[in-house]
C-alpha cells in the first residue's frame, strides 16, 4: 500500500482502479509522464505522512518546481490525473484473520478532493451519498481489503464523480491512521483494541464490544447522530506562510462535534475550533473581490467567507457550488443556519416565541449567539434564563455503537436539543475536569496527560470523575478513562448545563490550559464550585496589570512596566527605558500577540495586534532584558505553601518562548543567590494568591537581578517534562491538594529537598514544523511557533 506501482498493480488484478498515474523517481521521468495525462495533474511522494511534498501542477514549470522538491525527500513520486471537485469517501474496515470482514465508520469530506483529508471538514457517516452508491463502496472496500491479505484495521479513501456512479481509490492505509482516531472516536468502536486482538489471531466474533459489554467486535456500527471534525490551524502564529490549504496538510489539531442534526453538530464544532467563534457566520469583512478569491482559492478561512456570502445574500447556494464545488446539500445546511439566524434577528428576547428559541438551539445556536442575533443584544445569561424558564434543556443521549438498539453500560455522552428524554440518569456528586480542547500551538499533549493524570489521581481515590472534552485525538477522551465523558463544549454555557444535571461537586480547571482557565471568573460568578486555587486569584494573576501591581507590593523585583492606555503613553515608556520593549496582552497561551519592539514604528504595529486579542482586559508594556537567563519553577500548593516543586533554566535567552526554548533540570548555570532569589518569590507570590494545586513562575536573571515576569495559576506544559524527570507526579500531588487530601506519603521534590535527580539531567528539547509551512519565518522570537517537544 505504500509502494505506489505496486499498490496500483495490485488494483489492476482485481479490475479496480486507481486515477492514471505513473511512478517516477526522477524529474525528467516525471515530465514524460506528464504529457501522457495532461494538466492539470497532481504530484504524491511515496512513504510521506500528511501529503508531504504532494500538490496540484497547472503547467511543466509548477511540476518541476514541486516535482524536485518532493524528490528531496521521498525516493519516488506519483504523476496523477487530478480529479479536482469530485466528492472524497472514506471507509474504515477491520478484517480478521479468518476473512470476517466489517466496515466500522464511513465519512465524506464537506470540501471535494483538492484538499488533504487532515485539512478538511469531515461529516460521519457521510450524507449526500445514496444508498447504491454507499453500498458500492463498501463491497468496494471489502473487496480490496480482502484482495490485499490486510488483517487488522485499514483505511481506505476515493474521489466519488458528483454526478455519475464513477470512483477511483485514491489510497489505502493499512495501518491506524489520523481518520481511526476519529472513526473510533466518532463510532464508540475502540478500534486499535480490536485491530490489535486481530493481529494476534483473535476472530471478530470473539472480541468483546468493550462499549455495550454486551454484544462482539463483528457488529457493524449504526449511528443515531452525526459527527462534524473541523481541523484547527495556527497560520496567525507564522510570519509570511501562505494561508492556502491544499493537499499538503498544515492543521495542527482538529475538534469533534456531536449533534442530532448537521447544523447542530456542525455550529458546535466551529465554536470548538476557537471558542472565538461565536458559531457559523462571518467572522471578517471580504470585498467582493477578496471574496471571490477566498472561494476560489481555499484558506483556513474559507466557512467563514462561505458564512458571509450567504449572510449578505450577495451569492447564492448554485453560484458558491459552482466556484468551490461543495455539494448543494452541505450548502443548504449552511442556508438553514442563516434563516434561522434572520428569524431570530427580527425580534427581540421579550417577543421570542418558545418555538423558534427552540429551532435555534436545534440547529446548534449557543445562547450567546442568539443574544447577538436579537435586537438590542440582551446578554447570554438573559437568554439562559429565558430558555431554562421556557423548559427548553439539552438531553443527554449515550453513544453505544448500535443506536441505542442495545442498552450500553458506558458513559460516553454528548448533549442535544434534538431529543426527548435522557439516556442516562443523572450523575451524583461526581468532580469535574476540563480537558483542553484542540491541539494548538503552545496546547498540546502536554496538557492531556495532565488532565488524564488528574482523572487517574481522583478515581484512584475513590471519587466519581467526569471529563469534558472534545477534541477525538487525546486519551482523556477515551471512554474508559474516567466514569462519564461528555463530549462537549468547554464553554460557560455548556459546563454549567453539566454541572447543574449531574449535581458535580466541584470542577477542576487547572489542568486543561488555558481555555478552562479563562473560565473561571464566569463559571465561578455563575455559582460554580471551583476547586482548588479561587477564580479571584486566577484573575490578579492572569491580568497583567493587577498582576504586576501586586508584585510591586510583595517586594519581588520585575521589568520595569505601565499599563497600556494610549499609543502616546506607551511611546513615553519606551523613550524613558529604551528599546526594546515587550508588549503583552492578558489571558493569552502560547504568547499569542505577545511582541518585543525595537523601535516606534513596530511598538505601533504590535500594539494595534495586542489590543486585538486582548480586548476584555489590559495590555501590558515592559523593559525587555536582553542577555537574560529565563528559569522557571514549577511548583504544586496547598492554602498558599509550596509542597512540592522543581527550578529548571533555559538553555536558550531569554527572549524565546518558554514553549520554543530548551529546559533543563536541574539548571547548570545559576548561582546558589540566584537560586535562592527564585526560591524566596516563588514562596511571597504562592502565598499572597494563596494558591491551591498546580503553579507555574518565570523569572529572568541578569547578574544580581532575578525578576518574576508571569505566573500562571495551572498546569503548565513543562508539567510532564518535570514529572517524568524527578520521578513524582506533581499532577497527583496538585490533584490530591485541590480535593483536601494528604500528600505526605508521596515524597514530592520541594525547594528545600530532593530538588535535584539524582544523577542525571534531563534536557526537553521542542519539535518544529517549519518543513510543512513553507515561506514562515524560522526565527524563534516570544511568541510560540513549535509543534512537539
Amino acid at each position: 500500500t505504500e509502494d505506489r506501482e505496486l499498490f496500483n498493480n495490485k488494483l489492476i488484478e482485481i479490475d479496480e482502479k486507481c486515477a492514471e498515474s505513473y511512478t517516477a523517481d526522477n524529474i525528467e521521468d516525471a515530465i514524460e509522464h506528464s504529457k501522457k495525462i495532461g494538466f492539470p495533474l497532481m504530484i504524491r511522494s511515496a512513504y510521506a505522512l500528511g501529503g508531504l511534498g504532494s500538490g496540484i501542477c497547472n503547467d511543466v514549470e509548477h511540476l518541476r518546481a514541486m516535482g524536485t522538491q518532493a524528490l528531496s525527500t521521498s525516493p519516488q513520486i506519483l504523476v496523477e490525473k487530478s480529479m479536482l471537485g469530485w466528492k472524497e469517501v472514506e471507509y474504515e474496515v477491520v478484517r480478521d484473520a479468518e476473512d470476517n470482514c466489517i466496515t466500522v465508520c464511513n465519512m465524506e469530506n464537506f470540501d471535494p478532493l483538492g484538499i488533504h483529508t487532515g485539512d478538511s471538514i469531515v461529516m460521519a457517516p457521510s450524507q449526500t451519498l445514496s444508498n447504491a452508491e454507499y453500498h458500492m463502496l463498501r463491497d468496494t472496500a471489502v473487496k480490496v481489503v480482502r484482495h490485499l491479505g490486510i488483517i487488522g484495521e485499514c483505511n481506505i479513501q476515493y474521489a466519488l464523480h458528483p454526478e455519475s456512479m464513477e470512483y477511483c481509490i485514491i489510497e489505502v492505509n493499512a495501518r491506524l491512521s489520523r481518520s481511526s482516531a476519529l472513526a473510533s472516536k466518532a463510532t464508540g468502536y475502540p478500534l486499535a483494541f480490536v485491530a490489535a486482538k486481530l493481529a494476534l489471531g483473535i476472530p471478530l466474533n470473539e472480541v468483546e464490544n468493550a462499549v455495550t459489554k454486551r454484544t462482539k467486535a463483528c457488529f457493524e456500527p449504526s449511528l443515531d447522530y452525526i459527527v462534524t471534525k473541523i481541523p484547527r490551524w495556527d497560520m496567525a502564529k507564522f510570519q509570511g506562510v501562505s494561508k492556502e490549504i491544499g493537499s499538503a496538510m498544515k492543521s495542527v489539531g482538529e475538534v469533534m462535534g456531536i449533534g442530532r442534526t448537521l447544523e447542530e453538530s456542525f455550529q458546535k464544532a466551529l465554536r470548538m475550533v476557537d471558542p472565538s467563534n461565536p458559531g457559523f457566520g462571518p467572522k471578517e469583512h471580504y470585498t467582493k473581490e477578496e471574496l471571490l478569491q477566498e472561494l476560489q482559492v481555499p484558506t483556513d478561512k474559507r466557512i467563514f467567507a462561505i458564512a458571509q456570502a450567504l449572510y449578505e445574500k450577495s451569492m447564492t447556494v448554485e453560484e458558491i457550488h459552482e466556484i468551490t464545488k461543495i455539494d448543494h446539500w452541505f450548502l443548504r445546511r449552511c442556508e438553514n443556519m442563516v434563516k434561522t439566524h434572520d428569524a431570530v434577528s427580527k425580534e427581540s428576547l421579550k417577543s421570542l416565541s418558545k418555538d423558534l428559541l427552540l429551532q435555534a438551539k436545534q440547529h446548534g445556536f449557543s445562547d450567546a449567539q442568539i443574544g447577538n442575533a436579537l435586537q438590542h443584544s440582551p446578554s447570554e445569561d438573559h437568554v439562559r434564563m429565558k430558555r431554562i424558564n421556557a423548559d427548553i434543556k439539552p438531553v443527554t443521549k449515550q453513544i453505544d455503537t448500535l443506536a441505542a438498539e442495545y442498552p450500553a453500560e458506558t458513559n460516553y455522552l454528548y448533549m442535544t436539543y434534538n431529543g426527548i428524554e435522557n439516556d442516562t440518569k443523572p450523575g451524583e456528586g461526581s468532580v469535574m475536569v476540563l480537558g483542553s480542547g484542540a491541539y494548538r500551538i503552545g496546547s498540546s499533549i502536554e496538557f492531556d496527560w495532565c488532565a488524564v493524570s488528574c482523572i487517574r489521581a481522583l478515581r484512584q481515590m475513590g471519587f466519581q470523575s467526569t471529563m469534558v472534552n472534545y477534541n477525538p485525538e487525546t486519551v482523556s477522551t477515551d471512554y474508559d478513562e474516567c466514569d462519564s465523558l461528555y463530549f462537549e463544549e468547554l464553554s460557560k454555557e455548556r459546563i454549567l448545563d453539566i454541572y447543574q444535571r449531574d449535581s458535580a461537586q466541584g470542577v477542576i480547571l487547572s489542568v486543561g490550559g488555558q481555555i478552562p482557565n479563562g473560565l473561571a471568573v464566569p463559571l465561578d460568578a455563575a455559582g460554580v464550585n471551583i476547586l482548588g486555587t479561587q477564580a479571584k486569584m486566577i484573575d490578579n494573576a492572569e491580568d497583567r496589570m493587577k498582576f504586576s501591581d501586586m508584585i510591586d507590593e510583595i517586594g519581588v523585583q520585575q521589568p520595569r512596566w505601565r499599563e497600556l492606555l494610549t499609543v502616546d503613553s506607551a511611546m513615553d515608556f519606551a523613550a524613558r527605558v529604551g528599546y526594546p520593549v515587550l508588549v503583552r496582552p492578558s489571558y493569552v497561551l502560547s504568547g499569542a500577540a505577545m511582541n518585543v519592539a525595537w523601535n516606534d514604528d513596530q511598538l505601533k504595529a504590535c500594539l494595534t495586534e495586542a489590543a486585538e486579542v486582548s480586548q476584555d482586559y489590559p495590555v501590558v508594556i515592559s523593559d525587555f532584558i536582553e542577555g537574560a537567563v529565563e528559569i522557571e519553577m514549577d511548583g504544586v500548593a496547598k492554602d498558599g505553601e509550596l509542597i512540592a516543586a522543581a527550578i529548571h533554566e533555559h538553555i536558550e535567552n531569554a527572549g524565546v518562548h518558554s514553549g520554543d526554548a530548551t529546559l533543563v533540570l536541574p539548571p547548570q548555570s545559576l548561582t546558589n543567590y540566584q537560586k535562592q532569589r527564585v526560591r524566596d518569590a516563588s514562596r511571597k507570590i504562592v502565598k499572597r494568591l494563596n494558591i491551591t494545586g498546580p503553579t507555574n513562575i518565570q523569572f529572568v536573571a541578569k547578574g544580581v537581578d532575578v525578576m518574576c515576569i508571569e505566573c500562571n495559576v495551572r498546569a503548565s506544559r513543562s508539567f510532564p517534562f518535570v514529572s517524568k524527570t524527578m520521578g513524582a507526579d506533581f499532577i497527583e500531588a496538585a490533584t490530591r491538594a485541590m480535593v483536601n487530601v494528604s500528600t505526605e506519603d508521596m515524597n514530592l521534590p520541594t525547594l528545600e529537598t530532593r530538588n535535584r535527580p539524582s544523577g542525571y539531567v534531563g534536557v526537553k528539547a521542542p519539535m518544529f514544523s517549519f518543513t510543512r509551512l513553507r515561506g514562515s519565518d524560522p526565527v524563534l522570537g516570544v511568541e510560540m511557533a513549535s509543534t512537539g517537544e
